[in-house]
């Protein structure tokens, strides 16, 4: 952990806090770690269609049992 002071907005935090229904450190971490997914799956949708791979997926469900609707039991 890091201890740190951040000079925000009132009205932004006041309203970000009825969103998240916590407290201000709690809703401090949810917003960074939302930016933190955010950035992660933007990496993620760059890769989109220059990753090749080798298996099939019959290849990846061979060992996996299903139910009569396909679900994976």
């Amino acid at each position: 952990m890091r201890k740190i002071t951040v000079f925000v907005p009132a009205k932004l935090l006041a309203s970000a806090q009825d969103y998240t229904a916590k407290g201000v450190s709690e809703t401090v971490r949810e917003g960074l770690e939302r930016l933190a997914r955010q950035h992660s799956n933007e990496l993620l949708l760059a890769l989109r269609g220059k990753v090749k791979f080798d298996v099939s997926l019959d290849a990846l469900r061979e060992d996996r049992e299903f139910d009569e609707h396909g679900n994976v039991r």
